[in-house]
C-alpha cells in the first residue's frame, strides 16, 4: 500500500484549465516498483483524442482499481496496455507504455506474446464452447503444448487459483456454458491464468454478476493479490474500496488523481475527485 506521504504533485496537460486544473496527484513508485509504466500517453480514434497525456505507475504485485463516470476513458486505457484498441481502425498513440521495462508499443514489438504477458478477463464472461478443462487448457495448446500431464496439472492449478476446482472438478467435460454466471468468469478467470501471465487485465469483471458472484470474484481478487498484478476497471467505487490497494481517478480522459486507495476514497487531493467520491457527479 502507498502511503499518503509518497503522493507528489505531477504537471499534466489539459486544454481547459478552469476545468480540470494544472496539475494532478499520483505516488512515486514503491515497493518491487512498477509493472506497467504510462508515461505522457495519449490516445485518438480518428480525430476524436480519448486519453490526454496520462501519467502512472502500476505497482507490481498490487491490485490497482481504474475509476471514473462512464466514457471518462479507463476501459480504453486498460485496452492500451494489451494493444486491444489496435483492433479498432483509426486508432492512434503517442506516448509510452511499458511492461517490466519493454515498450509495450515499439516498432516490431510482438503484440500476441505481449498478450499472453496479460491475460484478460472482460465485462461478461465469454465461456468458449466447449468443455471446462479444454477452456482452461485453450491458452497452453494454443502455444503448441502437447504433454498431456502438464497441460492437466496446469488446468487444475489454474481452477484452483481462480477457487473453482471443488465445484467444477466433476464436470470438466461438461459444456463450460452450463456454468452459472459467476462461474463462468472464474473459469475465464482461470484461462487467463493458464497462460501464466504478468499482469491480469479486468474490465467490469463484476458488472454482469449478481451479488454472490460478485462476492466470489472480489474474494478470489484478494487471493490473487501479490502473486499477479492486477489492473481491474469497476463503476463501483465501494468495490475499488474493498479490492484494491491504489485507485487512479479519470475524467474525460484525463488522469485526475492516483494513490492508495484508503487515501483517495477518505482524504483526496483534487477538488473533482472529492466531488466524484462524495457523489455529487458521476
Amino acid at each position: 500500500m502507498v502511503a499518503a506521504s509518497d503522493l507528489a504533485p505531477a504537471r499534466t496537460s489539459s486544454t481547459n484549465p478552469t476545468d480540470f486544473g494544472t496539475t494532478s496527484y499520483h505516488p512515486k513508485t514503491g515497493g518491487k516498483g512498477a509493472a506497467l509504466s504510462i508515461e505522457r500517453f495519449n490516445l485518438w480514434y480518428g480525430r476524436t483524442q480519448a486519453l490526454f497525456d496520462n501519467t502512472l505507475d502500476i505497482e507490481e504485485g498490487m491490485v490497482t482499481s481504474l475509476i471514473g463516470p462512464s466514457g471518462c476513458g479507463k476501459s480504453t486505457l486498460l485496452r492500451a496496455f494489451n494493444r486491444m484498441n489496435d483492433l479498432i481502425d483509426g486508432v492512434r498513440v503517442s506516448g509510452r507504455i511499458t511492461l517490466s521495462g519493454d515498450d509495450v508499443y515499439a516498432n516490431g514489438a510482438d503484440v500476441i506474446t505481449l498478450r499472453k504477458r496479460m491475460g484478460m478477463v472482460f465485462q461478461k464472461p465469454n465461456p468458449f464452447p466447449m468443455s471446462v478443462f479444454e477452456n482452461v487448457a485453450y491458452p497452453l495448446r494454443i502455444d503448441g503444448v502437447r504433454d498431456r500431464t502438464l497441460i492437466a496439472e496446469t488446468v487444475e492449478r489454474s481452477l484452483r487459483a481462480a477457487a473453482l476446482w471443488d465445484e467444477a472438478k466433476d464436470r470438466l467435460k461438461d459444456n463450460a456454458l452450463g456454468l452459472s454466471g459467476g462461474q463462468q468468469q472464474r473459469l475465464c478467470i482461470a484461462r487467463a491464468l493458464a497462460g501464466d501471465p504478468e499482469v491480469l487485465l479486468m474490465d467490469e469483471p463484476c458488472s454482469a454478476l449478481d451479488p454472490i458472484a460478485t462476492a466470489h470474484i472480489e474474494e478470489l481478487i484478494d487471493e490473487l493479490r501479490g502473486r499477479y498484478t492486477i489492473v481491474i476497471v469497476t463503476h463501483s467505487m465501494a468495490q475499488a474500496g474493498r479490492v484494491s490497494d491504489n485507485t487512479a481517478f479519470m475524467y474525460l480522459g484525463r488522469l485526475i488523481e492516483y494513490g492508495a486507495s484508503a487515501t483517495l476514497f477518505t482524504s483526496p487531493k483534487m477538488s473533482r475527485t472529492q466531488d466524484y467520491v462524495t457523489g455529487r457527479f458521476g
